[in-house]
């Protein structure tokens, strides 16, 4: 790199680690890992009671599923408080009254919020188990209804069976489903248990991919800002005074990117932190070591490799737009086609890593812009060694290109004011001979 551009690269890189915004953009990652796990277990623990109401019309359902529950806590360990009406988070209360009174009440205790729900149980569950009825003003959590409908089941099942004089173990036995076991094919050829982290290797991808995208996208937008910034404030013409278009824009380009690869390595070493410290925090035994997957060479490397092929293609798509905007405003327009082509890898990850040598992922990996992201998400297939050269090389053609056009717009556009150009003089200034600098018609 010519020395007047490492001098930008490394005035960008200074002026953005001394910025509040970058130690803030730093210390969001680990926080937001660290109430992404604290804050849903800390919730759980915190949640109400499910107070609920029975009406038995059976006479003895409800008595055989109180035994159960409290059988279930005993064999669980967490004991009972003496109450068989009381099991884990749900407690159930008596309401007065018969008939429709009673429902009358139930229903508007239920609408109050005075209870969670209650259940109507059927005269003769044996024989006709869809008599019975779960009223609740709450259709999101089901695990009070999940909860009383399997012990309710378990005990209605154990009557007929006890009817038809079928013997428990018989049925049980008749009952049993089938199990496979699930195997792999090793690196030699032969079957190899699965083990936990195996499983976790093969979506641990998908972890990386929305690090490197929220990674390429939040530099990227860093980079445009800045640009339009210098451009809004004429620092740009100053700096031209002393070095070329190209130059800057190189310099620009690698200084942010460094500053990125501060940021970014920062995360990696919060996340293998937080993957040691959290689960021994919370008294968690995971039984596999997740710092394994977090410090894997193969998914390290591809990450590393794809941040700055990636970086470096939407870099300049965003340094360009930026050459071309005067105001945020005008760049938020500009950059909506980069916006939605950049959506394109986050709606099919999923599929991709679920099928990682299929076909959709493989025609994604050879379209440059989503190449990064797919080749990444692939990382546990793995792709052949074919795909990996041949889709590294199209990426980096795709650099080249791009940053042989960017350099041609912004060598043009940053000393541009008033309206943004159109895409016509933009395409006329492709064209352009190099040195020459095309005259805009207003």
């Amino acid at each position: 790199m010519p020395t007047k551009a490492w001098l930008v690269a490394r005035r960008e890189l200074l002026e953005n680690i001394r910025t509040k915004a970058f130690w803030i953009g730093i210390l969001v990652f680990p926080v937001i890992l660290v109430l992404a796990v604290v804050i849903p277990a800390l919730l759980e623990n915190s949640k109400s009671a499910r107070t609920y109401a029975v009406v038995d019309h059976s006479g003895w359902l409800l008595e055989a599923v109180s035994q159960r529950a409290t059988a279930a806590e005993l064999a669980s360990g967490r004991g009972d408080d003496g109450d068989p009406a009381t099991h884990r988070n749900f407690r159930r209360v008596e309401v007065e009254g018969e008939g429709e009174a009673r429902l009358a009440e139930l229903n508007r205790r239920v609408a109050a919020e005075e209870l969670f729900a209650y259940f109507v149980l059927g005269e003769d569950p044996l024989h006709n188990g869809a008599n019975n009825r779960y009223v609740s003003a709450n259709l999101t959590d089901e695990s009070l209804r999940n909860w009383f409908l399997g012990l309710a089941s378990d005990a209605v099942q154990e009557r007929r069976l006890a009817a038809e004089q079928i013997d428990p173990e018989i049925a049980r036995w008749v009952q049993e489903p089938l199990i496979f076991e699930t195997r792999k094919v090793g690196a030699s050829g032969e079957e190899e248990d699965v083990q936990a982290t195996d499983t976790i290797r093969q979506w641990a991808p998908v972890a990386f991919v929305y690090l490197l995208w929220i990674s390429i996208f939040s530099i990227s937008q860093m980079l445009l800002t800045n640009t339009i910034e210098e451009k809004s404030n004429r620092i740009i013409e100053v700096l031209l005074s002393s070095l070329s278009p190209v130059q800057l824009m190189a310099g620009k380009i690698a200084g942010i990117a460094a500053a990125g690869m501060i940021m970014i390595g920062s995360w990696i070493g919060f996340f293998f932190l937080a993957v040691k410290i959290i689960p021994k925090l919370l008294g968690l035994e995971l039984g596999f070591d997740l710092g394994i997957i977090a410090t894997d060479p193969i998914y390290l490397v591809s990450f590393v490799v794809y941040f700055l092929l990636g970086y470096l293609l939407f870099a300049t798509l965003f340094v360009g737009i930026g050459s071309l905007c005067n105001s945020l405003k005008e760049a938020q327009n500009l950059q909506i086609p980069v916006t939605m082509v950049l959506m394109v890898p986050m709606f099919t990850m999923i599929p991709v890593a679920q099928d990682p040598n299929g076909t959709l992922a493989k025609v994604l990996s050879y379209i440059p812009p989503f190449t990064p992201f797919v080749m990444m998400n692939r990382a546990a297939g793995p792709p052949t060694s074919l795909e990996y050269v041949t889709t590294t090389l199209l990426l980096l053609l795709s650099v080249a290109v791009t940053l042989w056009a960017t350099a041609k717009v912004f060598r043009v556009g940053i000393l541009m004011t008033g309206k943004p150009p159109r895409l016509v003089e933009v395409a006329k200034w492709l064209r352009a001979p190099v040195g020459s600098v095309p005259q805009r018609r207003e």
